[in-house]
């Protein structure tokens, strides 16, 4: 039965670390029937990719205490209890008027540490430590809506391929780990979140326009078409936050969130991305995004488009509503 245990604690060292992992047999997964230990040992298996993506990010910890399909807690906080050497950086949400010391990964025992406390899922920001008002990474949602095939994510990946090898930037595909994909853009941190948001909603929208039956931009979600693809530029908003690179994702499968090469696409299934399969495909290939910080990106051809919608085009190049369209 999903969430019982019996086996005694174990210690792994990790790094400098030494780290207790209790109920090491607790089932989280018991569709595939991986166990919490099986979960320590895959984050383990993609040790430098996980740091990777998560490295000196404010991180939101989707944490499972009884694994699946118990409740799923939304952690900002870093969770009690933890060693004086997980580091932390403090972020403030304005909307709500608190703030939060969030887990700062520094190197893999903070991750190990993070799954200990029955953490499956990794949410970092798109901004770091050392400036979390200004992200350092621009992040392009394909969101297929309850309709929308696959083949069809496949098309617009393709079609936003184009349009970022035509303004110069290096786009860095992954799965979802459900149905969409997302890929990720460096940038020089030189911007707040809003100008981030403002440019990804005109490179949204010249998506839309180059394949107006497959994408939609529409900011309400009862005016999209259910099968067409969502292009979410909204994920760009502060305190937006998606699964990592190597995460691992809290449904019965536990599909990760997989770094893919642009030429295989048009081939992938993300149903095949597990647990068990990705350990496999990170020893074969390495960490795909291992070169993402060498490719920086200028936002500023963005944002002139973004200015331009702005004077021509009848819909408003940012809408003026909270950024938090399906609240």
């Amino acid at each position: 039965m999903a969430g019982k245990s019996t086996a005694p604690a174990i210690e792994l060292g990790v790094g400098d670390h030494s780290i207790r992992i209790s109920h090491p047999d607790r089932v989280y997964f018991p569709q595939i029937g991986a166990t919490k230990l099986d979960l320590v040992q895959y984050y383990l298996s993609v040790g430098d990719g996980i740091v990777n993506a998560l490295r000196d990010r404010p991180c939101m910890l989707h944490r499972f205490p009884r694994g699946l399909p118990g409740g799923k807690v939304h952690q900002k906080r870093l969770p009690a209890g933890a060693p004086d050497w997980v580091p932390t950086t403090r972020v403030h949400f304005p909307r709500y008027g608190r703030s939060a010391d969030e887990l700062c990964v520094a190197e893999l025992a903070d991750v190990i540490w993070a799954v200990q406390m029955s953490t499956i899922e990794f949410h970092p920001w798109n901004s770091r430590a050392a400036d979390t008002e200004r992200p350092d990474e621009w992040r392009i949602d394909l969101d297929p809506m309850p309709d929308c095939p696959w083949n069809r994510v496949q098309r617009v990946a393709s079609v936003v391929h184009e349009v970022l090898d035509e303004i110069g930037a290096v786009g860095w595909p992954k799965t979802s780990g459900g149905s969409g994909l997302h890929i990720y853009v460096r940038i020089a941190p030189h911007w707040g979140f809003h100008d981030v948001r403002r440019a990804a909603l005109a490179f949204a929208r010249e998506v839309e326009r180059r394949a107006p039956k497959d994408v939609t931009t529409a900011w309400w979600r009862r005016d999209r078409d259910p099968a067409l693809l969502f292009v979410d530029y909204n994920q760009n908003a502060r305190d937006h936050t998606m699964a990592a690179a190597y995460s691992v994702r809290g449904v019965p499968t536990a599909t990760v969130s997989t770094p893919v090469s642009w030429h295989e696409i048009d081939r992938v299934d993300p149903r095949e991305f597990t647990l068990s399969t990705v350990p496999v495909r990170v020893a074969e290939l390495g960490d795909l995004h291992a070169g993402i910080d060498s490719a920086v990106f200028d936002l500023e051809p963005l944002l002139e488009w973004s200015d331009r919608a702005n004077h021509h085009d009848t819909r408003s190049s940012d809408p003026d509503v909270p950024a938090y369209p399906d609240d």
